[in-house]
């Protein structure tokens, strides 16, 4: 049966998307997809990742905050500083789109974070500020700097940051056809409400699955809701879920276009990261292996379907990694 999708009018459309891969590809190549044998027998479908891990800061970001300060710079000259919050990629992304306009970028991340994408930020010219303690609090300290400061603030999710994260679901969905259901992890949104611009700008009748982790519930319980809920935020190793309050706008694209949102726990983001590893010799961060870990969780649904799945990045901190992979877990082989 041929599905109906409701397209949003802060999605962009493809048109828009091709616009947007020139900006893209001035910093980076397409990344590659692949059909894995060994995922495929482990979840018992044809399973195809797009590698968003290998781009030059690691992670899908990199294509955001350069289509964003894109568009930010064409309109005027521009500001002379640029703020935002991050638990690590997005700032990355800020980061590299200051160093090509040459601005400052001030990068604002929650106590504890990750020491070495801190450092990945700081080697990219980035004034770090630690505050708070959870990505919200970051957040709204930002926005309190940009005022301050006169810098302007760039959000985790805007139009103008999905239309460049639908530069890679173009390529995934141009390259693939006929997939069947995709899994999506959601940290702030724009990553499933970029495989929506596309899914219906194609118009294909693909399953949209957002992931969610059991410690940053707040888009499962909006989603099941149909209204936005707040939730707390206690997950480890998927810090980029860590989202305590759902954006608005994403939550609209949501509710309309995605068919279901499921939750992993962190026992099983573990094993999907190990999974990745030893299956494709790729190193994939929590919030990255969530997608594969919702597609294990549902494989019984998924034999014999073309499945695909998205690594958003690679950036794990070695000790947490080496621990996810000398931890055998049960079910790990």
């Amino acid at each position: 049966m041929t599905q109906e999708f409701v397209v949003a009018t802060t999605l962009p459309t493809i048109d828009e998307i091709k616009e947007a891969q020139q900006l893209v590809y001035a910093v980076m190549p397409p990344t590659p997809q692949y059909m894995w044998p060994l995922l495929c027998e482990r979840v018992g479908a044809e399973v195809w990742v797009k590698h968003e891990n290998h781009t030059p800061i690691g992670a899908f970001k990199a294509r955001t905050a350069v289509v964003y300060t894109s568009e930010l710079f064409r309109e005027s000259e521009g500001p002379s500083g640029l703020v935002t919050a991050t638990r690590g990629n997005h700032g990355q992304a800020v980061a590299l789109a200051a160093s090509r306009f040459k601005v400052t970028a001030h990068i604002v991340v929650p106590k504890g974070n990750s020491a070495e994408k801190n450092a990945a930020m700081r080697a990219q010219g980035a004034d770090l500020i630690e505050f708070g303690n959870d990505f919200q609090e970051a957040k709204e300290h930002a926005q309190k700097l940009a005022d301050e400061h006169g810098w302007h603030f760039v959000p985790p999710y805007h139009r103008d940051i999905v239309k460049g994260v639908a530069t890679y679901w173009l390529e995934f969905f141009s390259a693939v056809a006929d997939v069947e259901v995709v899994y999506v992890p959601i940290g702030q949104g724009s990553g499933i409400c970029a495989c929506c611009a596309v899914r219906n700008g194609m118009k294909l009748e693909t399953k949209i699955v957002g992931v969610v982790a059991d410690g940053a519930p707040a888009y499962a319980l909006s989603f099941e809701a149909g209204r936005k809920i707040a939730a707390p935020v206690s997950t480890v190793l998927a810090d980029g879920m860590a989202c305590r309050v759902p954006d608005d706008a994403a939550l609209e694209v949501i509710l309309e276009n995605v068919d279901r949102v499921v939750r992993v726990s962190e026992e099983e983001i573990r094993l999907a990261m190990k999974f990745y590893f030893t299956d494709t010799h790729n190193v994939v961060e929590g919030a990255g292996a969530a997608g594969l870990a919702a597609a294990l969780k549902e494989k019984h649904a998924l034999r014999g379907k073309r499945v695909g799945l998205v690594a958003t990045g690679g950036n794990v901190d070695h000790d947490v990694f080496a621990s996810v992979l000398l931890d055998s877990g049960r079910g790990a082989n």
